[in-house]
């Protein structure tokens, strides 16, 4: 089936008319609702309260599939042709040179931004400026692409609201109708581990709610959980422990298994060319589960220093939540902080991975363990600053 914009039937060749959420005659729809809220919000005080003003995030997953019908056959398309949404975070970039490696002719959609994404022009790939809170940008990214791979999240300092109802939901909506419509032959969504267990959390609930449309709309796909990324630790502890700052951490029994962006980059590639996998949804997760305090330790000992550790017990972020609940300035702190309830409810971020690997066809001795990766870190960080003659308490070298 081709994948071009002037093969569509004239009733929806107008982007607004294709991705908002409106009732359509004659095309199959299906609609569906589910409240983003704490499962006890009947009990929260909202503004109507006297002396309250918190309300919380509420957003409809209600919308209808779109369903291109009569498409007149146009330019085939390319298998290798893939779009990246995404492709500037922490797994997109991994995705796109993983791509660019294996041959894919790669495609990246992504929001006009101050600092531009020359990086993924000098690997090789195209850049498209769209914007998902903008489906009227949407149709012409897509023009020519097999497959689309969604990495899309949040910018860290956006406020959360405004990601979640425009960019992680509706926008996904609107990229999912509009690759139904132009005949997409496949799309892969990452969503998160245990994301159908936490509807309290309204990151993980959008996932879920994400999943659950895709799953609807007749498109050809994967959904592939993840569990956390190792390049997330780098920031979060290692630099700090080598730099003598303080890290952060809870007392919390939360175990999470990170994998390696690029690991999870390689395995994407390899579940995509594997049809036995379509429509499935897999959960990759790295060899073993670590707690917070796990972490910082391996860190110590590879650095060869000891961390500044300050914890903050669960129950103070729980409290903070609750207080913040009441101030409708503080609403996005509350929203964030309803990660507290994911850490103190002993969940593991972790599965087996034995079937997985068996049906990729992927050696276990092949994925990095956490070990090995900050091993590798510590040792290309520590011999730059040999280098550069730097100096330190514990090595004679001084930062």
């Amino acid at each position: 089936m081709a994948s071009r914009l002037g093969s569509l039937p004239p009733q929806l060749t107008s982007p607004r008319l294709l991705l908002l959420h409106r009732r359509r005659p004659n095309l199959p729809s299906f609609s569906w609702r589910r409240t983003l809220a704490p499962a006890h919000a009947d009990r929260l005080p909202t503004s109507s309260s006297p002396g309250n003003h918190y309300m919380p995030l509420q957003v409809s997953c209600n919308a209808q599939t779109v369903v291109a019908t009569s498409m007149s056959q146009g330019t085939p398309v390319r298998p290798t042709s893939v779009l990246v949404v995404g492709a500037t975070g922490t797994l997109g970039r991994q995705v796109v040179r993983r791509a660019l490696d294996e041959g894919y002719d790669v495609r990246c959609l992504v929001r006009p931004r101050p600092a531009p994404a020359d990086f993924l022009r000098d690997w090789g790939a195209t850049v498209v400026n769209g914007d998902l809170s903008k489906p009227e940008t949407i149709p012409a990214t897509l023009v020519g692409v097999h497959t689309v791979i969604d990495c899309a999240t949040g910018r860290p300092e956006e406020p959360i609201r405004t990601v979640l109802c425009l960019l992680d939901w509706e926008g996904k909506v609107a990229l999912i109708q509009c690759a139904k419509a132009m005949g997409i032959q496949k799309y892969l969504f990452y969503s998160i581990h245990n994301c159908d267990q936490h509807p309290e959390v309204p990151l993980m609930e959008i996932k879920r709610c994400t999943e659950k449309f895709l799953q609807d709309s007749g498109l050809n796909h994967i959904i592939i959980r993840l569990c956390g990324f190792m390049q997330g630790l780098i920031g979060q502890y290692a630099v700090p422990i080598l730099e003598e700052k303080s890290v952060w951490g809870t007392d919390a029994p939360t175990r999470i298994a990170y994998m390696d962006t690029q690991d999870i980059a390689r395995l994407t590639f390899i579940a995509m060319r594997n049809e036995k996998i379509d429509k499935k949804l897999l959960t990759f997760a790295g060899p073993r589960a670590w707690t917070t305090q796990e972490v910082i330790t391996l860190c110590e000992r590879l650095a060869g220093q000891d961390a500044n550790v300050t914890t903050v017990p669960v129950s103070i972020l729980k409290f903070t939540r609750q207080l913040t609940r009441f101030f409708q300035w503080t609403n996005d702190v509350a929203d964030r902080l309803a990660f507290s309830e994911v850490l103190s409810s002993d969940t593991v971020f972790s599965t087996p991975m034995t079937e997985t690997y068996t049906l990729l066809g992927v050696d276990q001795k092949d994925i990095v363990t956490l070990e090995k990766y900050l091993q590798d870190y510590y040792t290309n960080i520590l011999k730059k600053l040999k280098d550069i003659k730097a100096q330190s308490k514990q090595t004679d070298i001084f930062l």
